[in-house]
């Protein structure tokens, strides 16, 4: 990778490597290494394991700060949902990182520069270098650069739950069954359509919710399932 290069990564970043040595380490594929091990000594997975650790602590820390107090199950909600690969995956394609990373010919050749699990990889693994090149300081701030939209919408929309498991865990152990989504109406054009879905347990029905997929029907359905469920408990 040409200094050029790197310095429009680092734009992206808000970041200046003293080593670049490491930031190009973080770019590199273990296909490319394997390939060319006298262009390239070592790959990234040794940085995304840093990384990974580094993007945990960063979120966690964010959570405990802000005002909403959360408890540490909802913390480890958001911070699971925040790390997981298709957000990373899209926070890289946000820097065009897949533009900068060294891969072997057949993953170069079988689009390995949009794959997600490369993408959210060399995602991590470029914390983990910055982490190991300028502190966590400067880690917290390229990870809070990119990810802070995505924390407060994750915190304010909810987005974090996963309603449709905690409604089948719940179901399974008040009730001993499963709960059962139907499709209860389609409208819209093909494009544009808006799906109501509504869930059933034991052949009772426990919620509704309309979404722009089924999926997100089906979670806003099993939402409002698990808020009757607690009500009746409460009653």
């Amino acid at each position: 990778m040409s200094k050029q290069d790197i310095r429009g990564l680092e734009t992206h970043l808000g970041y200046s490597f003293r080593d670049k040595a490491l930031i190009s380490e973080a770019l590199t594929h273990r296909s490319f290494h394997h390939e060319n091990p006298g262009k390239a000594p070592s790959h990234n997975e040794r940085l995304e394991f840093l990384g990974d650790s580094v993007l945990g602590l960063v979120v966690v820390e964010y959570l405990f700060k802000s005002d909403k107090n959360y408890s540490e199950a909802a913390m480890s909600k958001i911070k699971s949902y925040l790390v997981k690969e298709s957000i990373l995956s899209d926070i890289a394609g946000d820097i065009a990182l897949g533009t900068y990373l060294s891969l072997g010919k057949g993953e170069e050749e079988t689009g390995g520069r949009e794959k997600k699990s490369i993408l959210a990889d060399a995602m991590e693994a470029v914390f983990g270098a910055v982490y190991f090149d300028g502190g966590y300081e400067n880690a917290r701030g390229v990870v809070l650069k990119l990810l802070t939209d995505r924390i407060d919408t994750a915190m304010s929309s909810e987005q974090f739950f996963d309603f449709k498991t905690d409604l089948q865990e719940e179901s399974q152990l008040r009730f001993g069954a499963l709960p059962l989504y139907q499709v209860v109406k389609q409208e819209g054009e093909e494009h544009k359509k808006t799906f109501t879905v509504e869930v059933f347990i034991k052949g009772n029905k426990f919620g509704a919710g309309k979404g722009k997929s089924k999926k997100e029907a089906e979670t806003f359905a099993a939402k409002e399932a698990l808020l009757k469920i607690k009500v009746n408990r409460a009653g």
